[in-house]
């Protein structure tokens, strides 16, 4: 592909990027845990990175993540939002291993997939999140932490429930390679 997106990658990403920020700012539920919502955009953002991969996955995170902020906040909280690229990105990069364009989702690739999110996740709400909440904004550790492992788990539910019955259904409806034999 010398280098260059592909024209339905840039279109999915304008696509992805607006149904995130739709997803954040009205299917999102608060935990109790202060600005922090238990969010389904999760799930969708690692449909779009694992069909579309890791660049996708990364800007729709990236950018999907920035606009709700400024849109819902009024201000961008950039720890948080580089971690949603990150984990677009790290998401997107098991699209490498898993053949969902020719249908293939069975047990061993939903074991992939949701070993990858729940790593993912785990690394990026739990500790990355925290941590630039830390060396960005001087936040208090006990507060980003509680924070962190609450929008973490809530992801890793929502990715691996929401996110795997999503790629279940988006794998049947692509034709297995192979699946049409010519007639004698």
């Amino acid at each position: 592909m010398n280098g260059k997106l592909a024209t339905k990658t840039i279109v999915a990403i304008g696509i992805g990027v607006a149904v995130f920020v739709i997803l954040n700012r009205f299917a999102a539920i608060p935990t109790g845990v202060p600005n922090t919502n238990f969010q389904v955009s999760y799930a969708f953002l690692a449909l779009m990175a694992v069909v579309y991969g890791p660049i996708a996955g990364a800007l729709i995170g990236f950018v999907g993540h920035a606009l709700t902020d400024a849109i819902v906040w009024g201000s961008v909280w950039w720890s948080w939002v580089v971690v949603s690229g990150f984990v677009g990105l790290a998401i997107g990069l098991v699209a490498k291993k898993i053949d969902i364009e020719n249908g293939v989702f069975g047990l061993k690739e939903i074991i992939t997939f949701n070993v990858t999110q729940v790593v993912v996740n785990a690394i990026g709400w739990m500790l990355i999140a925290p941590s630039l909440d830390i060396l960005i904004y001087v936040e208090p550790e006990n507060k980003v932490y509680v924070q962190g492992a609450v929008a973490g788990g809530f992801n890793i539910l929502t990715v691996g429930v929401i996110g795997t019955l999503l790629l279940i259904a988006y794998a049947k409806t692509r034709s297995k390679s192979g699946s049409l034999d010519a007639e004698a």
